[in-house]
């Protein structure tokens, strides 16, 4: 898999905003309050709303909650007869639970009537969104540290569900099969529906797999939706899906095997957890909000306990004045009230600053590392030189070398040679010249576009009777990315492009030729070593190039918010696990049933499945405890106990490596472990982020009623104040001080504060030291004082360290100064 990140980022973001353009899908809210916030007393329906202070959960199946919902889908029904004839709308869905509205496709001037009807709060244009293991779990901890305090890997997230609002899932997968011992009881409070496959008639569902929708509506009006390669059922047609589902929460010990190699066992981090299938993304378009709303409504409704979001908007909606309010993070904020853990992947626009595209403070945003595992092959030439690359292949025999013969010297027709240097087709090469040899292969703009594979080139040499395949770099694109790729042949990828010189100058130089250049005899000879054992480095966990970085923004303007994003790092690089069958979002590994591909919709699984090991432990913890756990106990130090590495591009736009920030890591890296006994927590709920909200300048209070149906909660005074795991400061007057509260989720215990900051920030902490009793909660206050006016941000961290042994540490970012 190769894929210049950075440029494919912007491309896709400018293909999102011509889809945007045509599209007719509106997210309409209006006055009234949604199930989970209803108290009563309109037209004598119940009370519905639930305490989100407290451990009661909404109950969907009573009377009370069917009539609210039936009456609200009622009023966007005859809002939209009493406006439109019926032949020019079609309501695709009515939101009712987490937000009270309905997506409509309409004229953009019936949207113009709408938003000047009374009674309607907010019209907005949908917009796009797009997609953003053997080993991980070991490289975690997870079956030695984690697993066996909850009973071992078949109790490892019993009975806790993760919904996957994603591309669907292969549901043959032995990744997500009902296993024959020990299967899985049924759990009567989870209430998803589950679709019958149009081809078997048979149910997705299987006892792993609790729940399998599909959501197309917006994307079918809009005309992007394909039933032939989209599937209109939860199956996955892209792979993404089932990949991350895997990640999750895959069966553990299933065999990795492609190509007639085992490249190890797989296992979803929680492998004992259920599935929920929301599928609302798609294969060449990526997905609708329209749709993806529906799917979370839908999910917190049948009652999941985590959400894995591995799907972002392609950069801020333009269409809204900030990044924390529209309805997409207004129906996860509700999901949060409602207890269901959110985990979204970060986004894939990194190394570059503020390419975040997961902005809220409700939603745990998660960064991509690359672990200790790295695949390096090498090709010998008859020289003696050895060139590095990269190649999961096995070996040519022996120490035998193999003649070299080039791709454009055994076209079958010489016209056009640039056409087929890059050995997708073998039909244009002469085979009784390839038989044998080592074919060499020219990579072109077609492997970054997706349109070339190394798999085809496989493909192609194998096909042809050659002994391997070697596949040189002449150019590349500054960040173009290299993914090691599995074949079955010996092969391997030069990507140096020095190294790719070397290659053809000493073909060239071992080649005869007449004087129309035809080759007389082929004299180049070499040998591809073995690729197919990973070497495992101590510089690990790194944070990976693609991970999108801070600061976190609130607005269009990309100011800076006083919330730190990402939260938290997990393995996010070439992670191995389950591929659908009928998947082709990643043409090196079509028609496989495993796939190793890298981005933070691979971090953000790894997250969902550890909360649901938190989850399982401490059923009672909000999602802001479970987030809290996993951010304040993680590691800022790699298994070399060094601080951290970050990939990033140097001057010359190659790849070097330098001090990870907060900005690129969050709070650090996962210690799931840990995590499962972090001593303090950070707890925050539907109030305080009301007051986030309410705090943060340029936000109308009459917006935020519109998406959160309650008046203004200034009780923070500042949107720092808001009660998070991590400090950020975006303009730092002076002398600020911050506070926050930690609660005791422990034994009694005795906890001593310090904290160290750049030099350019003096930072205090109030009180020194304090003791907390079980389950009770304690105020501290953190004080930040400018030293000296400076460009840089400055970092730092406060950490409270018990005397039984727990230590809590939280990151603190000041991103601006004035004296």
């Amino acid at each position: 898999m190769m894929t210049n990140v950075a440029h494919m980022f912007m491309i896709s973001a400018i293909f999102s905003l011509l889809i945007i353009a045509e599209s007719e899908v509106y997210i309409v809210t209006i006055e009234g309050d949604p199930v989970i916030s209803y108290r009563g007393d309109i037209d004598g329906f119940e009370a519905t709303a639930v305490d989100s202070d407290s451990d009661q959960k909404l109950d969907v199946t009573s009377d009370s909650v069917a009539s609210y919902s039936q009456h609200l889908e009622t009023r966007h029904d005859t809002l939209l007869e009493t406006l439109f004839e019926e032949e020019t709308y079609t309501k695709l869905y009515s939101y009712k639970h987490l937000i009270n509205g309905f997506a409509v496709h309409i004229s953009p001037e019936q949207a113009e009537t709408l938003r000047r009807t009374p009674g309607v709060k907010s019209v907005d244009r949908d917009w796009k969104v797009r997609k953003l293991t053997t080993h991980t779990p070991q490289f975690l901890g997870l079956p030695t540290g984690v697993w066996p305090t909850g009973g071992g890997f078949d109790r490892a997230g019993e009975n806790i569900v993760i919904g996957f609002v994603d591309s669907g899932i292969f549901p043959h997968h032995p990744s997500f099969q009902n296993p024959r011992i020990e299967p899985y009881e049924p759990l009567p409070r989870y209430r998803g529906k589950c679709e019958v496959d149009p081809d078997t008639k048979k149910s997705f569902c299987n006892g792993k797999i609790v729940g399998a929708q599909h959501f197309a509506k917006a994307a079918t009006v809009s005309g992007a939706f394909n039933p032939s390669i989209d599937f209109a059922s939860p199956l996955d047609g892209d792979g993404h899906g089932s990949h991350t589902a895997a990640i999750a929460a895959g069966n553990n010990g299933i065999p990795v095997r492609l190509h007639g190699y085992e490249y190890g066992r797989a296992s979803g981090m929680a492998p004992r957890a259920r599935i929920a299938v929301y599928k609302a993304l798609y294969r060449l378009f990526g997905g609708f909000v329209a749709d993806v709303v529906a799917a979370i409504e839908e999910a917190v409704h049948d009652g999941v306990d985590i959400i894995n979001l591995s799907v972002g908007p392609n950069s801020p909606p333009a269409t809204t004045r900030t990044t924390f309010l529209n309805p997409f993070d207004a129906v996860l904020l509700s999901a949060v009230k409602s207890g269901v853990f959110v985990a979204q992947a970060a986004g894939n626009g990194g190394p570059f600053a503020k390419t975040m595209v997961s902005y809220s403070p409700w939603i745990a945003s998660v960064a991509a590392a690359v672990d200790d595992r790295r695949y390096k092959n090498h090709f010998t030439l008859g020289n003696g030189k050895i060139l590095a690359g990269i190649g999961m292949s096995p070996a040519t025999r022996g120490n035998q070398k193999y003649t070299l013969v080039a791709a454009n010297d055994v076209l079958l027709d010489s016209s056009g040679k640039s056409s087929f240097a890059d050995c997708q087709r073998p039909e244009v090469l002469n085979k009784n010249m390839v038989k044998g040899s080592i074919l060499l292969c020219g990579y072109s703009f077609n492997f970054v576009i997706g349109s070339a594979s190394m798999a085809k080139v496989a493909e192609t040499a194998k096909s042809l009777g050659a002994i391997g395949f070697v596949l040189a770099v002449e150019n590349a694109s500054p960040g173009t990315k290299f993914d090691p790729v599995p074949v079955g042949i010996p092969g391997i990828l030069i990507t140096d492009v020095s190294k790719s010189m070397d290659l053809i100058d000493y073909y060239n130089a071992s080649t005869s030729r007449d004087w129309t250049g035809r080759v007389k005899s082929f004299k180049a000879v070499g040998s591809i070593g073995d690729g197919l054992e990973p070497i495992l480095h101590k510089s690990a966990p790194m944070v990976a190039l693609f991970s999108a970085r801070g600061p976190n923004i609130k607005d269009y303007s990309f100011r800076d918010a006083d919330l730190l994003k990402p939260d938290i790092l997990a393995p996010g690089s070439l992670i191995w696990a389950s591929w659908s069958a009928n998947g082709t979002d990643e043409p090196n590994y079509i028609g496989e049933h495993f796939a190793m591909i890298s981005g933070t919709s691979m971090a953000a699984p790894h997250i969902a499945g550890i909360a649901a090991l938190v989850k399982q432990k401490h059923p009672r913890w909000s999602p802001a405890a479970i987030k809290s756990a996993l951010m304040t106990t993680s590691n800022t130090l790699d298994r070399g106990e060094r601080p951290i590495l970050a990939q990033q591009y140097s001057d010359s736009e190659t790849m070097t490596f330098v001090p990870a920030t907060p900005f690129d890591y969050g709070s650090g890296h996962v210690n799931p472990r840990a995590a499962l006994d972090p001593g303090l927590i950070f707890d925050a709920g539907y109030q305080d982020y009301l007051g986030f909200l309410c705090t943060t300048p340029g936000l109308d209070s009459h917006e935020i009623r519109n998406y959160t149906h309650q008046p203004c909660n200034y009780t923070l005074g500042h949107p720092y104040n808001l009660n998070s795991p991590s400090i950020a400061v975006s303009h730092l007057v002076r002398t600020q001080t911050v506070t926050r509260t930690v609660t005791n989720v422990d034994q009694e215990e005795t906890y001593k504060i310090t904290a160290r900051m750049s030099p350019a920030v003096a930072i205090e902490t109030s009180p020194k030291a304090f003791t907390l009793k079980p389950g009770a909660s304690r105020k501290f206050f953190v004080t930040l004082t400018v030293r000296s006016v400076t460009g840089a941000y400055s970092f730092g961290e406060v950490v409270l360290k018990g005397n039984r042994g727990h230590k809590v540490r939280i990151p603190v970012v000041a991103m601006g100064y004035d004296r």
